[in-house]
């Protein structure tokens, strides 16, 4: 009787909780499945079902497999990128100085490196499209033209426009990171390091023979976050690159043409089966990349 009287108390505070994820998350995503299955246009009262029609339509459309082309540039690069510049700030601002210590203000330096993580992904956007303007106006042309070297149309030529999308990624997901590595190093006992130390290991050793294996867990969690990241960037991407036309497809991506199918071509159904299938990669890359660092860890 007390253990049910306990259950009782405890069911009785998750009901609310669980009431609000079932209404604003679970209930999305069963609606998403179900228009998936049709070929309503987003405001008619008609809704008529065509089965795996969509998903069958989507095996022949260039722009689903261009956005998956681009989605694996940024799932090889954001996640590599982030993560190695993360980790080498963090060893600096927390083991780079003397005596197993930061480097003298460090402390001032994990907030600068966390300060592009506050702004809203709307006002980077809008900083960065001052930042690649394609004239002489722009802050990295004005100082090409200084150079005497001609203005770079960053956002709008195809071989360059994802890769200026990627690198205002990293700005700006670098200082979280930052701080999540930081707290796992800080985790690790001092003494591991003054004893590797002692034994004349140099920086360099100690970072990927101490640091970096007691890491793993860490940097797995960052892995997938960017990997989630890097099959969203939707509200970065439709700033900075979706008044360009997005050239040649080069920033084409999942969210933006689910967006714009939706929306702008009144095919719900066909957008929804398109977030369908971005969920499906979304969670197959998580639960790979959990199976895969497992087998990792078993194997050491």
């Amino acid at each position: 009787m007390q253990r049910l009287r306990k259950y009782g108390f405890v069911a009785g505070f998750l009901v609310v909780p669980l009431t609000l994820y079932s209404v604003f998350v679970i209930s999305p995503y069963v609606q998403a499945f179900q228009l998936s299955l049709t070929s309503w246009n987003g405001y008619s009262s008609i809704v008529r079902y065509v089965g795996l029609d969509n998903f069958g339509r989507l095996f022949g459309d260039e722009v689903f497999w261009q956005a998956l082309r681009n989605h694996a540039v940024l799932l090889l690069v954001l996640p590599i990128a982030t993560i190695a510049i993360a980790l080498f700030l963090s060893f600096l601002l927390n083991l780079g100085g003397g005596t197993m210590k930061g480097v003298w203000g460090s402390k001032f330096y994990r907030v600068v490196f966390f300060f592009p993580q506050v702004l809203a992904v709307a006002v980077v956007g809008v900083l960065f499209q001052a930042v690649y303007r394609p004239d002489a106006d722009g802050v990295i042309n004005g100082i090409l033209a200084r150079l005497g070297i001609d203005p770079v149309g960053w956002l709008i030529e195809p071989g360059l426009a994802l890769w200026s999308v990627i690198a205002v990624m990293v700005w700006q997901g670098v200082g979280f990171y930052v701080v999540l590595f930081s707290a796992g190093m800080a985790a690790i006992p001092q003494d591991y390091f003054e004893a590797a130390a002692l034994d004349g290991a140099g920086r360099l050793r100690l970072f990927f023979s101490i640091t970096l294996p007691l890491l793993r867990d860490t940097v797995q969690v960052g892995w997938i976050y960017l990997g989630i990241a890097a099959f969203d960037g939707f509200a970065l991407i439709q700033v900075l690159a979706g008044d360009k036309g997005e050239p040649d497809g080069a920033t084409t991506i999942l969210p933006v043409t689910i967006y714009k199918t939706a929306f702008s071509y009144q095919k719900v159904g066909y957008a929804s089966a398109m977030g369908v299938a971005l969920f499906f990669l979304t969670v197959t890359f998580a639960v790979l990349t959990l199976r895969t660092t497992r087998r990792e860890r078993v194997e050491l």
